[in-house]
């Protein structure tokens, strides 16, 4: 399965300690290089930096379609234009955005889309993690990371263990 990671979904499972549950999950995370440069380089010291650096099953990949990326830089930070190319360029089955614009351009240039929580609750609901969703949840916030209620209650009802 390819998957392909924007900085904010590693920063926010970082934030918590979750960052392994992607290598649980999917194997292998590709990253373009201008998240590598965000959540590692410029983010130094910050949460997600080390673990990041360090993930032997985090591959850095150079995005081809220059253009592509700049035409999308006049909607979106780097980072996300750069992950949404590299996602097309790539044909991934799946892409990690958690910011709103950016993961409409995605669903509407055909990207099967998904961000920080449903991957904490897909891994809750695997058993990969033990903790209170709820605890999870409030610590998330605690640590800066906003979503909405309405969001939290959809993936509840999505993952909810049977």
């Amino acid at each position: 399965m390819k998957v392909v990671s924007n900085s904010g979904p590693l920063i926010a499972l970082a934030k918590v300690g979750k960052l392994y549950v992607l290598r649980e999950l999917f194997g292998k995370i590709i990253i373009p290089r201008a998240v590598w440069v965000e959540v590692v380089e410029k983010g130094r010291g910050k949460p997600g930096s080390d673990e990041v650096a360090s993930a032997e099953w985090i591959e850095v990949v150079d995005v081809k379609d220059k253009l592509g990326v700049d035409i999308l830089r006049s909607e979106i930070e780097i980072g996300e234009a750069e992950a949404i190319v590299l996602a097309k360029e790539l044909e991934a089955d799946l892409i990690l955005l958690d910011e709103k614009i950016p993961r409409i351009i995605a669903k509407s240039l055909g990207l099967n889309v998904t961000g920080s929580l449903a991957v904490l609750f897909l891994a809750w609901r695997r058993g990969l993690i033990d903790e209170d969703m709820g605890d999870l949840l409030r610590e998330l916030r605690s640590k800066g990371v906003y979503f909405s209620d309405e969001v939290v209650k959809a993936l509840k009802e999505k993952y909810a263990r049977t």
